[in-house]
């Protein structure tokens, strides 16, 4: 990220400078096909070189748009920017909003994701979005991996994530506990206070994002402190970025369960720790139910086969 001041007097070097950042960064897309017509999809995640990408999708869905396609839906699995959704300091962006204004402008005409770091981001759109869920994989992947899960608890590493473990504490008929959590700054967690019991149990920590890992790493931490005998973490995005990987492989869980929202082959080669639930057929039945104009709220609780 750069951030340069000009002064009046320097015209002539702002105009250059932006020209040559245009150059720099310029993404040129030709749509190989006719499109005319046509329901049109565009798969991209904010992960990775997430601007480059961004860029990439709102060219893609211009030029479909004036391509004069009947439809542009942008499948976007996971969604950039989406923990800037609210002013939390003064002079802070809202960039899951201007994320949101950009596909609008640049013709987007549907949104379908997963897992919003804040459901509340739909109501940045004044277009229609669907948020899915990886829950239904996820209890899945519980049932047919853990053999203990019967005596396990549901935890989430932050209250914001409450709502979400109860839910799935709720589905397999087991307790839910949480971890409330005080930060110095962004990324570094001060002081976790566990909120129930653990003792004897198998742990799972369930959210929806892990960056850097210091908040799971240390959540486990305290837990197996706590009386655990086992902890998974359960999480739908796996970023993974700076030292998350040497966290993971140091930490003591059994497991550490991403969905493939984002791509996690190099990952893994690095952590054997790591795996995968894969959710392509979640987003493909997403497609061919709105293609279809079918309803998508089967998907919210059910795995299509």
């Amino acid at each position: 990220m750069y951030a340069v001041r000009f002064e009046k007097s320097d015209a002539y070097f702002r105009l250059l400078m932006i020209s040559l950042f245009l150059t720099f960064f310029s993404c040129s897309v030709e749509i190989g096909e006719s499109v005319r017509g046509e329901d049109v999809y565009i798969v991209q995640s904010g992960c990775g070189e997430i601007n480059d990408n961004l860029m990439e999708l709102l060219i893609m869905i211009n030029a479909c748009k004036i391509a004069s396609s009947s439809r542009v839906t942008a499948v976007i699995p996971c969604f950039p920017y989406a923990r800037q959704d609210k002013k939390d300091k003064s002079r802070a962006p809202i960039s899951a909003k201007l994320v949101a204004n950009m596909l609008s402008v640049a013709g987007a005409d549907h949104i379908i994701t997963m897992d919003l770091h804040a459901s509340q981001i739909q109501g940045f759109f004044d277009i229609p979005v669907d948020n899915l869920y990886a829950e239904p994989a996820v209890l899945q992947w519980i049932k047919e991996n853990i053999p203990e899960w019967k005596n396990c608890i549901i935890v989430s590493p932050d209250a914001g994530g409450a709502k979400r473990v109860t839910s799935i504490a709720d589905r397999l008929n087991v307790e839910f506990a949480l971890i409330h959590k005080e930060r110095k700054k962004a990324n570094e967690v001060d002081r976790m206070v566990l909120v129930g019991d653990v003792k004897d149990r198998v742990a799972i920590l369930v959210d929806d994002m892990a960056d850097t890992c210091g908040t799971i790493c240390h959540a486990a931490d305290k837990l197996l402190s706590a009386g655990a005998t086992k902890v998974y973490a359960i999480l739908t995005h796996g970023i993974f970025s700076g030292p998350a990987i040497s966290r993971i492989n140091n930490a003591a869980f059994e497991a550490v369960v991403v969905t493939n929202t984002i791509p996690q082959e190099d990952k893994m080669k690095h952590c054997s720790k790591i795996q995968v639930i894969d959710i392509s057929m979640i987003l493909a039945e997403a497609i061919r139910r709105t293609h279809n104009g079918e309803s998508v709220s089967y998907l919210f609780s059910h795995v299509p086969l």
